[in-house]
């Protein structure tokens, strides 16, 4: 008399996840999703793209959970570094990226967005599945790197948490981007937004056509700028059409007038 029928997926050693998020409420988020997903096993967590890249060398996991917004860089930034031909099968995660959306549903990367929805984590969880079972080389990630180092379109608009909502607002439509500590604040129309970036990783996601980093801790709108004053010390006093006034780093002079025209 033969056994109990076993299903296929009973049978395959569950399948190693790494969780990568500077927030570590966002990874234990991911965790208690994975909860009702027995064949996926957490084989650790990753805090920043460096940690990140040393867990894919030792861990190797068959699947990374990915941010793309971090403290030290992107989460595109992890997949160069351990090399696209190395790279687990990625879900990556954002919450305000628009034109990594776009890139994402062109080549079939797939991502989760902020706040995540169970629906849309589970379906992407089974698209990695299928890409894991398959074991196929994944040259999606490389079409996707290759779209985003294209830099043909550039960040359009940024969203931020207002009390309960999401608010949206356009790039050009901001005057000017502050770091603050591990932060940057946005000032746009006499208003301001803290958001999670660097202003180093930030600046290269801004139109350098219409953005210009002024100083460590500044990066203007370009058509804001009303006036400028030269200083004896290689600094410029910049005034904008909002009536702030920004001081330049001396380092950056020479980007400012090429800039400017000056």
């Amino acid at each position: 008399m033969s056994g109990p029928i076993v299903p296929p997926d009973a049978m395959r050693p569950p399948i190693g996840v790494l969780i990568v998020d500077d927030e570590r409420p966002a990874r234990r988020g991911i965790r208690a999703l994975l909860e009702a997903h027995p064949d996926m096993q957490v084989v650790g967590e990753a805090a920043s793209g460096r940690e990140a890249v040393a867990a894919i060398a030792a861990q190797n996991p068959a699947l990374v959970f990915l941010d793309v917004q971090m403290p030290d860089g992107n989460g595109f930034d992890v997949v160069r570094r351990v090399g696209v031909e190395r790279m687990p099968v990625v879900i990556f995660a954002t919450a305000y990226d628009e034109y990594a959306l776009e890139a994402f549903d062109a080549h079939a990367a797939d991502y989760l967005l902020k706040p995540i929805d169970r629906a849309r984590f589970d379906a992407a969880l089974d698209h990695a599945r299928a890409r894991i079972r398959h074991t196929q080389a994944d040259e999606r990630l490389a079409r996707l790197l290759a779209a985003l180092d294209d830099r043909k379109a550039w960040k359009q608009r940024f969203t931020v948490k207002v009390g309960s909502r999401m608010q949206f607002i356009p790039t050009l439509h901001i005057d000017y981007f502050e770091a603050e500590a591990n932060y940057v604040r946005i000032h746009a129309a006499g208003r301001t937004y803290l958001i999670r970036e660097s202003l180093g990783a930030l600046a290269g996601q801004l139109d350098p056509a219409k953005f210009l980093r002024i100083h460590r801790s500044y990066i203007v709108n370009l058509a804001r700028v009303q006036e400028v004053e030269s200083l004896y010390a290689g600094e410029f006093i910049l005034y904008l059409t909002t009536g702030r006034k920004l001081t330049s780093g001396r380092s950056f002079r020479a980007a400012i007038q090429k800039a400017l025209a000056l």
